[in-house]
């Protein structure tokens, strides 16, 4: 039993010295807008002497110098291979990322952040190339930081998607699901599961994210269950006790792409905006007439309070069309007349259009 539990002791720093690997590749690679080039030889020498003045006794300089060398020659590998960087909020395996790999596919690094406007501001100072954000779930509804952000930014709407919100149950590798009493998620992910709780007598503990319930639980030595997406059982190295816990089938969430450039093919088909009007009477419907009047189908329509203007609103719609239209820009430039402030979110292709 000794030898056993000191080998889950090795395997849990290894899954740690992986993590940490991959950490520190997606850093560098966070570098590479701020630097003409991979190779600062200087800065190498400095990174070999901090990491053997930090080494044990156990670890012979050579040993450290030639893990360090390995190291920066995979990350100026990385750093080399174009990769379009990616934002999303929450940790790796957060359903954002799954977004992300949906709407880029291919040669691209996913970059998680902590808070949204964190991928706001890193695409618009040119440390991200693309962010993925979440805008509208169909049971909860608007994303509310997302939604106030985007009432002010200067990013666009490049693309869209819809993720299936699917929860699984996950657990430590070999945990006994008898013994399992508390379930941890994000509070809206226990709210959606709430049937499947109650039904198999397991206390919701809420926690940050989805996905940062999933990586605590691999971290620390508790017996306890997570609720998360599939693909933290595959990062994390967990396994699914239970698929399609979510108490509604239905459940989904959109997602938004945005970039600094604006989506420049021919084939984008929807536009998204949000304003506000002067609190007064008939303003809303003098622009909802707007559209009806030209025949624009609108596909959302969405209002949050104004942070800056009490008792008035921020409206989002989303509506049918390509700016490149007359008929849609004779549209927009009359909402604009019609508004306090218009932003003009982007023109990008629809998921039904692709």
């Amino acid at each position: 039993m000794k030898l056993q539990r000191i080998r889950e002791a090795i395997d849990k720093t290894d899954r740690e010295l992986v993590s940490l690997l991959a950490k520190r590749m997606e850093l560098g690679l966070r570098t590479r807008p701020y630097k003409k080039n991979t190779v600062d030889t200087s800065r190498e020498k400095a990174v070999l002497e901090r990491a053997n003045q930090a080494r044990l006794g156990l670890l012979e300089e050579q040993f450290v110098t030639d893990t360090f060398m390995a190291i920066m020659a995979e990350s100026k590998r990385i750093q080399n291979m174009d990769l379009s960087l990616v934002a999303f909020q929450g940790d790796h395996g957060a359903y954002s990322e799954i977004a992300s790999r949906n709407l880029v596919p291919h040669k691209a690094a996913y970059i998680p952040c902590t808070r949204f406007s964190d991928v706001f501001s890193g695409v618009m100072d040119g440390g991200f190339d693309i962010g993925i954000v979440p805008v509208e779930n169909s049971l909860e509804g608007a994303v509310t930081q997302v939604n106030n952000l985007l009432t002010q930014t200067e990013l666009k709407v490049v693309g869209e998607t819809v993720v299936p919100i699917h929860h699984c149950l996950l657990v430590r590798p070999g945990t006994d699901h008898r013994e399992i009493k508390a379930v941890y998620s994000h509070p809206q992910a226990l709210g959606q599961c709430s049937g499947f709780l109650e039904r198999n007598g397991l206390e919701p503990r809420p926690y940050y994210d989805t996905a940062g319930a999933a990586k605590m639980l691999i971290e620390e030595d508790i017996t306890a269950a997570a609720i998360a997406s599939p693909l933290c059982a595959e990062i994390y190295g967990l396994e699914i006790l239970k698929e399609h816990i979510e108490d509604d089938a239905s459940n989904q969430t959109r997602f938004l792409m945005l970039s600094k450039t604006p989506y420049d093919k021919e084939d984008g088909d929807k536009c998204s905006l949000v304003f506000a009007t002067t609190h007064e009477a008939g303003k809303l419907f003098e622009v909802l007439q707007v559209f009806a009047e030209a025949k624009v189908n609108l596909t959302r329509i969405a209002s949050m309070p104004h942070r800056q203007d009490k008792g008035n609103y921020n409206f989002f719609l989303d509506f049918e069309g390509n700016e490149n239209d007359p008929k849609i820009r004779s549209v927009i430039e009359a909402v604009r007349s019609h508004s306090k402030n218009l932003n003009f979110l982007g023109c990008y292709p629809s998921i039904s259009g692709k």
